[in-house]
């Protein structure tokens, strides 16, 4: 097949239609829902330091001792719901037993 450049505004092909100029809208107040605010972070740091960690947490981070990762994981996941979420706790708890052997 022989590729060649359809004229613009044509009504056939991949860039078929009436030809526009693409506009540049201001970004929406939807768009930053759910990221995470510098309050807030600095509150559930705060909460947490005082709280210390949950009952599995503190399993997930004995399992991080011995090397079970994908142990780990899978107790995270069933706790929390999805692989996106269990994936980001046991990133955390990784980051928790890092910082307790360094002090």
């Amino acid at each position: 097949y022989k590729s060649f450049n359809m004229p613009i505004g044509c009504p056939v092909g991949i860039e078929k239609g009436h030809a526009v100029t693409k506009r540049t809208l201001k970004a929406r107040p939807s768009t930053r829902k759910g990221v995470l605010g510098k309050r807030v972070k600095m509150i559930r740091e705060l909460i947490s330091e005082v709280t210390g960690l949950a009952p599995f947490e503190k399993r997930l981070v004995e399992l991080l001792k011995v090397g079970k990762d994908k142990r780990a994981l899978k107790v995270a996941k069933k706790k929390l719901g999805t692989h996106k979420r269990g994936k980001a706790k046991r990133e955390e708890m990784q980051n928790v037993l890092r910082k307790s052997r360094k002090a």
